[in-house]
């Protein structure tokens, strides 16, 4: 049975909706059920369905399709990057650069190669999401192996000056990689332009499938693979490949390659901003996090003062508003928001979190309607908490 709900939905970071065009066409790609390493013809479709996709994939970020590594998603690619490089550098250049506000699968690869001797320098992120790039300088030499930095960050939308760290990072020898799955679909992207070796996605964050990503690694950067195995992938990453997520990424690079997609984030980037303006005229003491800075057009992450952000999340999805308060891959944990932490925000400011994510589906009217109950939701618990305390003072009395 399928489970379908009715709601808004605004945690487009999290994951996109699946793109309707691939419900016509999953069908038809799972007729070609033959392994694609085979050499008989039952194989031949499905070898074709990933040569395309990976032109497509190669077209729209503008770099070569052999540079591109089908699999698993980010978190796998984060960690085929960080191990690979401290194995292979790791002894003539045993220090890294890792952004403080990484997602989990990285910092965590980073915090693995720590146990085994890297030095890693994890360089700051002011309240604004501003990349201390004096701290990157300061730390670059010719012992730095990696500098890892996110394209964007997942839960502020903040955009970090990567060509900027990369014109750094190759003064010393080092090489640089970066998380970009939210980069693909929500901002524009030239992989050959930026010059990073290195640069993960997920299907999923693109209105594709989940369980399918892509690594890419230029062909002068050095690569050893994570996965032993067959020769899939020329020997870069063992495993048959998960041929109709590999179609989908490919069909959705080849859409959104036809699409207006300037026309597109600019008009994200007005509903998000209108939405913005509301929330911050309409409702005391919130404040939007990052909000001068150079941010995704689909982000807003904003703090309201003194209203738990679980209880407001647990308030807004009863109510058919779908968000977040952070992180999907941090979701559960009980502790305030890595990324704030790091940020230089107080665990009382991060624990008042909540992020909105919007995309191509969001109507202006979905989200007049999430600030309009946004707006009743807070005024009510904050008239709760105001009850609470009156109630306390008289038993203290």
């Amino acid at each position: 049975m399928i489970t379908t709900f009715d709601g808004v939905y605004l945690d487009h970071n999290a994951t996109t909706p699946v793109d309707p065009s691939l419900f016509e066409l999953v069908p038809g790609w799972m007729s070609q059920f033959g392994n694609p390493s085979s050499i008989h013809q039952a194989s031949r479709g499905p070898r074709t369905l990933i040569r395309e996709a990976r032109m497509h994939l190669a077209n729209a970020l503008n770099v070569s399709p052999l540079e591109l590594i089908f699999n698993s998603g980010a978190s796998e690619g984060n960690n085929t990057v960080i191990k690979a490089i401290w194995d292979r550098r790791g002894k003539e250049r045993p220090e890294f650069l890792c952004s403080a506000v990484e997602h989990p699968s990285a910092m965590k690869a980073m915090q693995a190669i720590q146990k085994k001797g890297a030095i890693v320098h994890w360089i700051p992120v002011n309240k604004d999401g501003e990349l201390d790039l004096n701290f990157v300088e300061q730390h670059l030499s010719s012992k730095t192996a990696l500098v890892s930095v996110m394209s964007a960050n997942n839960e502020t939308g903040t955009l970090f000056p990567l060509a900027q760290v990369v014109d750094m990072a190759k003064n010393v020898g080092a090489l640089v990689h970066s998380d970009c799955v939210q980069m693909f679909g929500k901002h524009a992207l030239d992989l050959k332009k930026l010059g990073v070796d290195y640069a993960t996605f997920s299907g999923h964050k693109f209105y594709s499938l989940k369980g399918a990503g892509f690594l890419y690694a230029k062909k002068t950067a050095p690569f050893e693979n994570l996965i032993d195995g067959g020769a899939q992938e020329r020997f870069r990453r063992g495993g048959t490949e998960n041929t109709l997520g590999i179609a989908a990424m490919g069909h959705m690079a080849q859409k959104m390659s036809a699409m207006d997609m300037t026309t597109k984030l600019i008009e994200l980037g007005r509903l998000r901003d209108r939405m913005e303006e509301r929330l911050v005229a309409e409702i005391p003491e919130l404040h939007i996090t990052a909000q001068k800075s150079p941010r995704l057009t689909n982000t807003s992450h904003m703090m309201i003062a003194g209203i738990d952000a679980e209880t407001l999340l647990i308030n807004l999805d009863l109510d058919g508003f779908f968000v977040s308060t952070g992180a999907a891959c941090s979701s559960g944990n009980p502790e305030p928001s890595p990324v704030l932490l790091a940020m230089g925000f107080t665990r009382n400011e991060a624990q008042t979190s909540l992020r909105v994510s919007i995309g191509w589906s969001t109507k202006e009217d979905d989200l007049e309607k999430f600030v309009e109950r946004l707006k009743e939701i807070v005024s009510r618990l904050r008239s709760m908490q105001r009850q609470m305390k009156k109630e306390l003072d008289n038993v203290t009395v």
